[in-house]
Order: C-alpha cells, then sequence, then structure tokens
C-alpha cells in the first residue's frame, strides 16, 4: 500500500491536444496504479493557466471515482520542490483531489 506516483510526461502544448492525450494514455496508467495503493500522485511539468482546468477536472473526477484512495497532483519543474511535496502528501491523509503547483520558491523571514 502507500502512495503510487505515476509521471505525466510528453504531453502536447496546447491545452485541448494535451488533455485528450492524457485521458488516452495515462488515464488508464493512473487506475492500474490505484489498484492496491491508498494513494496516488500524479507530477505534471509546469504549464500556464490553460493547463490548469482540465488537470484539475481529471484529479477531481479521479478522486471521487477512486475514493477511499486519494488522488492528487503536483505540477513543477523544480524538482526539489516536487518530491518535498510528494512527501507532504503521502503524509497528509485528509488531502484529495488536489492539484499543487510548486516552483520552488520559499517565503524568508524578515
Amino acid at each position: 500500500m502507500g502512495q503510487a506516483v505515476l509521471r505525466v510526461e510528453g504531453l502536447p502544448e496546447a491545452p485541448l491536444d494535451a488533455a485528450a492525450q492524457f485521458h488516452a494514455c495515462y488515464l488508464p496508467q493512473a487506475r492500474s496504479a490505484l489498484e492496491g495503493a491508498d494513494a496516488l500522485a500524479l507530477v505534471f511539468a509546469a504549464a500556464g493557466k490553460p493547463h490548469y482546468g482540465w488537470r484539475l477536472s481529471a484529479v477531481q473526477e479521479l478522486a471521487r471515482e477512486a475514493a477511499p484512495a486519494r488522488v492528487n497532483a503536483v505540477a513543477g519543474d523544480d524538482h526539489a520542490a516536487v518530491c518535498e511535496t510528494l512527501d507532504w502528501l503521502a503524509s497528509a491523509p485528509g488531502i484529495t483531489g488536489q492539484l499543487l503547483q510548486v516552483d520552488g520558491n520559499r517565503p524568508r523571514n524578515g
């Protein structure tokens, strides 16, 4: 059990084309990854606002379908920030259906 991670790579630049390829290629992989897992984290490369809507919708629908297993996504190109967020999600049992965009920038004190 635990959290499975699926890296979503090589999607087209156009949002509609990217969504179509995700649903054709990665959705079956996501469903398979959920078998026997408590949670699934999808990892997307950073992308502009036009991709946010379809990504969030896909994550939310997968989370509804997979309940009580959790499904979340992380989007970003900063490897350390993505890994840190994946670790946090693995230990956050109340979080599901979220698309978290990370950039590696940390708040600074004083």
